[in-house]
């Protein structure tokens, strides 16, 4: 049995794409929106099954990798996040860089020698790494605007507090896009999906006219947005927007939300883009908190911690 595990954003979706066009394998798909990380979980694999695992974390991960390991299974793993304390397991195949200037996609373009270089472009735009897309690019005749649309919206499509606030799984939208050799090759198409996508982003963008600064200093910016599940879509894109707008600014966007923990906030959190670095740490201080030194995440802020929060953040950055 072949387990496809990967993060449902753009640079999970991405990677696979490009790693699956050159090795075609039939697998499980076990994906899930942005923040559903702790996939391993879902995997129940033994001797003689092979486990790919993309751009989710491994720090997260580690337990049920440990399982998988121990059951027998060989694991490839290309990644970026926290990795915690890598297994030294002769079934595992760890590509492994948490640098801030990485992601998964550069990870795969590098294994499979830039085969599909262009699919690793439009993942860095995704991810919000502009600068090392376009280096990315040097050499190449690329339609970078419109990598960077693909990039974003497939990325945008990833947020939600859960699948039911997603436009499209992440699992239909692979499929859809693992179909080409190109992003040039899918945007000729101009599918429905591709269609919804651009419509949905600007729909939900609009939403985000009504956002209330929480907190500003001469180093950060804390906002806030409605309850609704256009908020909790636009809340990634947004940030990464006034990431690209105010690059010397960390960012943190905390949409509310109502969940059976109770009252509390969303939160996405971006680094200044002029020194990636801390969104990750400022992240892991509260429970359900993760991500990377330059962007990152809690999946439930409880609302009597904004506070907390707050002076957190201005610590941080």
């Amino acid at each position: 049995m072949n387990y496809d595990v990967f993060n449902g954003d753009a640079d999970g979706i991405i990677s696979l794409t490009m790693l699956r066009r050159a090795q075609p394998l039939n697998a499980e798909l076990v994906t899930g929106r942005k923040r559903d990380i702790a996939l391993l979980d879902r995997v129940d694999a033994g001797e003689g099954d092979h486990v790919t695992v993309l751009d989710v974390s491994m720090k997260t991960n580690g337990a049920a990798l440990r399982r998988i390991l121990d059951a027998g299974a060989k694991v490839f793993y290309a990644d970026h996040h926290n990795a915690g304390d890598i297994p030294e397991h002769p079934n595992l195949e760890a590509h492994i860089n948490t640098a801030s200037e990485v992601c998964t996609a550069v990870l795969i373009d590098n294994y499979l020698d830039g085969a599909y270089r262009a699919w690793t472009v439009a993942a860095a735009f995704g991810d919000n790494f502009s600068a090392m897309a376009h280096r990315l690019a040097v050499g190449h005749d690329l339609p970078l605007a419109s990598l960077d649309e693909l990039g974003m919206l497939i990325n945008y499509n990833g947020y939600g507090g859960s699948v039911d606030d997603l436009l499209f799984h992440p699992e239909d939208l692979y499929r859809e896009v693992c179909a080409f050799d190109t992003p040039m090759d899918f945007l000729s198409k101009k599918g429905r999906i591709f269609k919804a996508l651009q419509k949905g982003f600007r729909e939900d963008m609009a939403t985000v006219s009504g956002a209330k600064v929480l907190d500003e200093t001469s180093g950060g910016l804390v906002i806030g947005l409605q309850d609704s599940a256009s908020s909790r879509r636009a809340s990634g894109t947004y940030g990464n927007q006034l990431a690209q707008e105010n690059p010397d600014r960390a960012h943190a966007i905390l949409t509310a939300q109502e969940t059976e923990a109770g009252a509390g906030y969303l939160v996405s959190i971006r680094a200044p883009l002029s020194k990636r670095e801390g969104a990750d740490r400022l992240a892991m201080q509260f429970e359900t908190g993760g991500g990377r030194a330059a962007a990152a995440g809690i999946n439930h802020l409880p609302e009597k911690a904004l506070g907390d929060f707050i002076n957190a953040f201005q610590s941080a950055f």
